[in-house]
């Protein structure tokens, strides 16, 4: 069977009656197989996704079938699935199965998508490179020497070894741009309180946010769609009504555009990653679009504000985990005392137990203060000022990540340089933006590099469809 890179391919297909959606989850099941080495899932849910095939190609016969009949996607190991294992990929909810389905995930299944199973992901989405899973790192198919980007590497990788045609990742300080750039595909992370978390398990609840990977706008335009909108079951989520996203890609507008001057001066760039993103700035001013330097001062701020918040909610989320209620509990256990002690020790993961313990010291009571109150107030100078520039400016472009993918063991020794990362992904967590990463280059080693675009709250179609020129631009000009 060819490869499909949209559900508009499968769908004309489909409709023709040249494929099935019998036949397209047997071409993702033999690939996820003879890929099997990459790692990217820790589960392939076969039976149920050749039932749920059966029950819509009948509804396809019957032209019932809802708006993502065709698209087979997997889902990040975060998200619950009723009846479904659901681990974060650590060994602390080891034979745990989810008593629900998350509301994204229910969404997806309401419009027919075929879920076939769920995705490898850095312990309880803690990492940028998909290496702290307790099942393993998972590989870039681009290179499998390299790191996919994390924490949602296994559904980045999943789409961009067509193993699936799209994923559902969740994105807190960059876990679906960033893997996206490494990767070579679509990477949306929507307003904060756009998706219902209802049903994604928590790392830092001010930030998380259930985010899309797919190997085109328009696909991710149409997820968005389908899981975006208020829901009985979180309270945080928004209660603005959901626009057709999908019909709304066209544009013809001359945008203003700003840069951040910082990012591009940044020591940590690599150069062909800064020579591709500064070439679609100038591509855009020859094509009459409005193109900017700005400033950004707290671009040296935002990753320990990132960490020392994120950490602090990580402490607290993570207290349930305790092996009384579900999941892991320790045979060694004595009293107690000792039973939370050794199954937490046991059951978390290095990286994840450093971010507990970064957590709870910011948050004990001689260090509150002088770390968490400061952090709190960094954050809001942080968005105050991105909300600034996106008053002037309908964009900001920057780079995904400061390099492509880098080698596998290249930063586990140094926790600091893992996090910075995160530095050019972690501002529009901060401020509850939507940012989109698109591939727009590649190296001189074949490897991927992201463009990163920001924009107001809520204005997704706005970013949708600028992202969706931009692609179709350089696919023109190359």
């Amino acid at each position: 069977m060819k490869q499909y890179n949209s559900l508009r391919d499968i769908r004309t297909d489909l409709s023709n009656g040249q494929v099935t959606c019998k036949q397209l989850v047997e071409h993702y099941l033999h690939n996820i197989k003879a890929k099997a080495e990459l790692n990217a899932f820790l589960e392939v849910f076969e039976e149920g996704a050749f039932a749920q095939a059966a029950i819509i190609d009948q509804k396809l016969a019957n032209g019932t079938a809802g708006k993502l009949a065709g698209m087979v996607i997997g889902i990040k190991d975060v998200l619950a699935y009723k009846g479904h294992s659901l681990q974060a990929s650590s060994q602390i909810l080891n034979g745990f199965k989810s008593l629900y389905t998350a509301t994204a995930v229910r969404r997806l299944l309401a419009e027919d998508a075929i879920i076939i199973g769920r995705q490898n992901c850095d312990e309880f989405a803690m990492g940028a490179s998909n290496e702290n899973s307790s099942f393993g790192p998972v590989l870039n198919a681009d290179d499998t020497s390299r790191v996919p980007g994390g924490s949602s590497g296994g559904s980045a990788v999943a789409v961009q070894a067509d193993l699936c045609l799209a994923s559902i990742g969740s994105d807190t300080g960059g876990s679906v741009r960033q893997p996206a750039s490494f990767c070579g595909v679509v990477g949306l992370k929507p307003t904060y309180s756009r998706i219902s978390r209802y049903g994604l398990i928590a790392y830092a609840s001010s930030f998380d946010q259930i985010g899309l990977i797919t190997k085109n706008v328009t696909d991710a335009a149409l997820l968005l769609e389908v899981i975006a909108g208020k829901d009985d079951y979180d309270s945080t989520v928004s209660q603005r009504e959901v626009p057709a996203y999908s019909e709304l890609l066209a544009t013809d507008k001359k945008y203003k555009i700003g840069y951040i001057r910082d990012c591009f001066e940044s020591e940590g760039l690599d150069a062909e990653v800064k020579d591709s993103i500064l070439a679609v700035k100038d591509m855009l001013m020859e094509a009459g679009h409005q193109v900017e330097a700005v400033d950004f001062p707290y671009l040296d701020y935002m990753v320990p504000t990132y960490y020392i918040l994120t950490t602090a909610e990580a402490s607290s989320n993570l207290g349930r985990y305790d092996g009384v209620k579900y999941g892991y509990r320790s045979e060694n256990a004595t009293d107690l005392t000792s039973l939370y002690k050794k199954t937490r020790s046991e059951g978390f993961g290095p990286e994840v137990q450093r971010r507990i313990m970064l957590g709870t010291f910011v948050l004990s009571a001689d260090y509150y203060d002088a770390y968490y109150t400061k952090a709190q107030r960094v954050r809001r100078l942080i968005k105050e000022k991105t909300d600034e520039l996106l008053r002037s400016y309908d964009f900001l472009i920057l780079p995904t990540a400061p390099t492509t993918a880098f080698k596998l063991g290249e930063n586990t020794a140094n926790p600091l340089a893992m996090y910075l990362a995160d530095i050019f992904t972690v501002q529009a967590s901060l401020a509850g933006v939507p940012a989109i990463s698109i591939p727009v280059g590649r190296d001189a080693n074949g490897l991927s590099i992201g463009l990163q675009l920001m924009t107001r709250s809520f204005e997704e179609p706005q970013l949708l469809a600028f992202s969706n020129y931009i692609l179709d631009k350089i696919t023109v000009e190359a």
